[in-house]
């Protein structure tokens, strides 16, 4: 599976790794899987918008696991919006995608045990080269001097969705001030398909960043009660 042929949540979720220590760093993952997944069905045609709802589109199914996963889950679930989706059991695309990684030979999967009783499992990078190029090509696009009008709309909504979540191995605290201006022509490059893609990146970029903010006062709350 080489790196081009990987799909927007899979090139996300290898991302939130560090290649320095081949473990997972990024806090928001299952969010940022699943908004890329969402971004990309609608990029390939195969999620379309119904009152504010992705729905489906008949037959759809794009050979991904992952992908075909959501589209089925969407399918057979009711109506909800974009922003609902985004956060909506979202490890099950994380967890799908993480498989796929581990049998394409990106990450692997050893066993360990929690307190010495519990059974479980630690991902690592088998792959941290490759990785490291990657973040480095996205943070070339945020920083890069190509005109946002030449950038393909996957690359762009990659660091788009980068910066919503927070994925500060591409997109630094800084960088989201220094370079706002071109994360948002960023976002709106990656919606110039149509304006069922613009009005679903828009949503989806308001609900990753919603999502992120929630789940960061969890995290502070429950540290501040103990």
């Amino acid at each position: 599976m080489p790196n081009g042929s990987l799909s927007l949540a899979a090139s996300l979720y290898l991302l939130s790794y560090d290649p320095e220590t081949g473990r997972p760093a990024g806090a928001h993952t299952a969010l940022l899987v699943r908004a890329a997944a969402l971004t990309e069905l609608v990029q390939r045609g195969m999620l379309t918008d119904t009152d504010g709802s992705p729905c489906p589109v008949a037959d759809a199914a794009t050979g991904d696991r992952a992908l075909d996963g959501l589209l089925e889950l969407i399918g057979e679930s009711r109506p909800r919006s974009w922003q609902i989706w985004v956060g909506h059991q979202p490890r099950l695309t994380e967890h799908a995608v993480r498989d796929q990684m581990v049998a394409a030979g990106y990450v692997r999967a050893k066993g360990r045990r929690v307190l010495g009783l519990f059974p479980a499992k630690e991902y690592t990078l088998e792959r941290p080269d490759q990785v490291a190029g990657m973040r480095d090509d996205a943070v070339r696009v945020l920083h890069g001097e190509e005109p946002v009008a030449e950038v393909s709309e996957r690359d762009a909504a990659l660091v788009t969705l980068a910066a919503a979540g927070e994925l500060r191995a591409v997109v630094t605290a800084t960088d989201a001030k220094v370079r706002k201006r071109r994360i948002l022509e960023l976002g709106e490059r990656c919606g110039g398909m149509g304006p069922v893609l613009e009005k679903v990146i828009a949503q989806v970029r308001t609900a990753l960043a919603a999502a992120v903010a929630t789940a960061m006062l969890a995290a502070t709350t429950t540290a501040t009660a103990t």
